[in-house]
């Protein structure tokens, strides 16, 4: 007589949560981009960059943050939208005076009709020949 098969567990049908995405600090890109630039044999750099995770894409972004920003730009920043930078003094000063235009020129519009009113409420006088 055969002893009875142990059924095996099905697997878990329920979907799993999203993967975290990795995020590096600022010690962990510094010590890749080193190793990456001590590469000098061919294969070396594809080796490191599947060994550590990366495409090349995020290897030169870093190099270049790097170039641009310095070793303190390579720290994590949080994801997500970054916040409005506040507005330059020379923005503020530049809409109160593009308010006061505006006034200005409301005021002159108004002169302008009511002069265009008054001369068609107004007899024409002819000029006086002066002697």
């Amino acid at each position: 007589m055969h002893p009875c098969p142990v059924p095996t567990p099905l697997p878990d049908p329920e979907t799993t949560a999203q993967p975290r995405r990795r995020l590096f600090s600022q010690a962990d890109k510094l010590r890749i981009l080193a190793d990456a630039d001590a590469c000098t044999l061919d294969g070396q750099l594809s080796a490191l960059l599947r060994r550590e995770g990366l495409y090349s894409t995020q290897l030169n972004a870093w190099r270049r943050i790097r170039r641009r920003e310095g070793e303190s730009g390579l720290s994590p920043k949080k994801p997500g939208p970054k916040s409005l930078p506040s507005p330059p003094p020379e923005l503020e000063r530049l809409q109160q005076e593009n308010q006061c235009l505006r006034e200005q020129l409301q005021q002159a519009t108004l002169i302008l009709e009511i002069q265009k009113k008054l001369s068609l409420l107004l007899p024409t006088i002819p000029p006086s020949d002066a002697p």
